[in-house]
């Protein structure tokens, strides 16, 4: 976050000084071009002042006194080459005679100073009036000015930048909340949400971010308590069995049946194992099995009828497909009266499996609810059925119950695509 500051800063600060940088050369620019046209204006004035006093008579060029000494001193007649009024100063007294003779207007800078010549028409006389402008109050008008400008311009980028570090300060102090009441809820309240309803802004955009990532949070808390709560259930009934043979074998003493320990043993390295595969299932490309022989595996040497076609591939491993059948099978065993059966029919690119028995069946009221752990009905349905929907949702497979006065699970498989 500090370094985030800092850059937005930082780059705010750049901004402000190209922007006052810009304004301050266009600024001195534009007002040096003012002052050089207020200076030539003036000399142009000066010098039609005293071309109005320039006459001839009796055939020389004579000059009406006006009174004015100051004027003297920055105005200078020159008639056919001779100085005929002012006293030209020594410093610039070259450049005025050159312009002098010049006979045509024209200006002329020397040191501190715009000197300004224009031609009087007078008939038979070659007449010059130069008048001379000190430049220095304009420069010091221009350079008082830039420094003015350079002090606004700072103050304006120090301005910029604590703006920016101030409205970027609260903005991260709002992240930063956000995300530690997030971090908090995630720990100790995951059904806490900000709730900010549609975005006006980032921080609704944010605020709705959140609230997907502690749902998300929730959901795998819910998938792992549920995980636990299905291995506990689905490894305690065989542990049950070889405990109650291993009390019975002690109080009898007779030696504990073999077969009947395998048994349940096999019953748990299955339960285990389907329960890994539930945790990591997942659906490659190219992944195919013949559905008959996942489904005579799973059915081992019970007595469950087959109906499938000649030939069918899902696109699912097999081990997979067994783990999902093997659950649905001892279901229907649990509760069918005689009979347990299962069939496969093409449906578009899927193949849909049926697991059927007849027995009583699912209540429509809790259709929907027999593969959460822990909701049982019409007898009991099983703790497989939880492993199964988490094995389908990890492979990408749809199981669902159907209540149709018998027992009857629907399970869509991906159909194996042809190979060329």
């Amino acid at each position: 976050m500090t370094g985030f500051r800092r850059s937005v800063v930082a780059l705010t600060v750049l901004i402000a000084t190209a922007v006052v940088a810009i304004l301050v050369v266009v600024s001195h620019v534009l007002l040096s071009r003012v002052t050089d046209a207020d200076a030539h204006d003036l000399a142009r004035t000066r010098a039609e002042a005293v071309a109005a006093n320039v006459s001839a008579k009796g055939g020389r060029v004579v000059l009406t006194e006006n009174g004015s000494e100051a004027l003297d001193e920055v105005a200078w007649v020159y008639a056919d080459g001779r100085l005929i009024d002012g006293d030209v100063p020594a410093s610039v007294v070259g450049r005025v005679e050159e312009l002098a003779v010049s006979g045509r207007s024209q200006t002329a800078s020397v040191d501190d100073y715009l000197l300004y010549a224009r031609p009087v028409p007078l008939d038979g006389h070659h007449v010059m009036v130069i008048v001379r402008v000190d430049l220095t109050p304009y420069e010091t008008s221009e350079q008082r000015s830039l420094t003015l400008s350079l002090i606004l311009g700072g103050l304006t980028i120090l301005l910029a930048g604590g703006v920016a570090h101030l409205v970027v300060h609260r903005a991260l102090r709002v992240v930063h909340e956000m995300a530690a009441l997030a971090d908090d809820w995630g720990h100790h309240e995951p059904g806490r949400r900000f709730n900010l309803g549609v975005p006006r802004d980032e921080f609704g955009e944010l605020g709705q971010t959140l609230d997907r990532l502690l749902e998300r949070v929730d959901n795998a808390l819910a998938d792992e308590r549920r995980l636990t709560d299905e291995i506990a259930h689905e490894l305690r009934t065989p542990l049950t069995v070889l405990r109650g043979e291993a009390q019975l074998a002690q109080l009898s003493g007779e030696p504990v049946v073999p077969e009947a320990v395998l048994s349940e043993v096999d019953r748990l390295d299955a339960a285990i194992t389907t329960i890994l595969r539930a945790a990591r299932a997942r659906t490659d490309d190219g992944t195919r099995c013949d559905l008959r022989s996942a489904a005579r595996q799973a059915i081992g040497s019970r007595a469950v009828e087959v109906t499938f076609p000649a030939k069918v591939e899902v696109a699912v491993a097999p081990d997979i497909a067994v783990s999902l059948l093997s659950p649905l099978l001892d279901n229907g065993l649990r509760h069918a009266k005689s009979r347990v059966w299962i069939t496969a029919r093409n449906q578009g690119e899927a193949i849909v499996v049926d697991v059927l028995d007849d027995g009583p069946g699912f209540d429509p009221a809790e259709v929907d609810r027999v593969f959460e752990a822990g909701v049982t009905g019409g007898g009991g349905y099983g703790l497989g059925l939880p492993v199964v929907r988490r094995i389908a949702a990890s492979a990408g497979v749809e199981v669902r119950a159907i209540a149709d006065g018998r027992g009857h699970v629907e399970v869509t498989l991906p159909a194996a695509r042809a190979t060329t």
